[in-house]
């Protein structure tokens, strides 16, 4: 995927990162697919708490992915891992992506 643009909002409450992105092609099923089987690699990452996968009712070609962490540096850590990296091998090799459609955001949770 294209480089992310990042906005940051740090606090010592649960972290909370967004990453949005569009498929540009018709390939969102198999992406869809891919994630309901996804490796779960993440699951065991120190701080991880969930993961959500989400797609708009009215644009199925874009995807949220909510993942939750104790912190921001579980989170930092996660992201630079190895298992990062290969958590990702099993996106669709078809998958187009709408140019500077990936974005990511930071948030920490105020209140839920």
């Amino acid at each position: 995927m294209a480089g992310p643009e990042h906005t940051l909002f740090i606090s010592d409450s649960m972290f909370v990162s967004l990453s949005t992105f569009t498929i540009a092609n018709d390939s969102n099923a198999n992406v869809h697919e891919a994630f309901k089987n996804r490796p779960h690699l993440v699951d065991g990452a120190p701080g991880f708490q969930r993961l959500e996968v989400l797609s708009p009712q009215d644009n199925p070609q874009e995807i949220w992915l909510l993942t939750y962490w104790d912190n921001e540096e579980s989170f930092k850590t996660w992201y630079k891992s190895h298992q990062y990296q290969e958590s990702h091998k099993g996106i669709p090799k078809d998958t187009q992506l709408v140019p500077g459609s990936v974005k990511i955001k930071y948030f920490t949770v105020v209140s839920n």
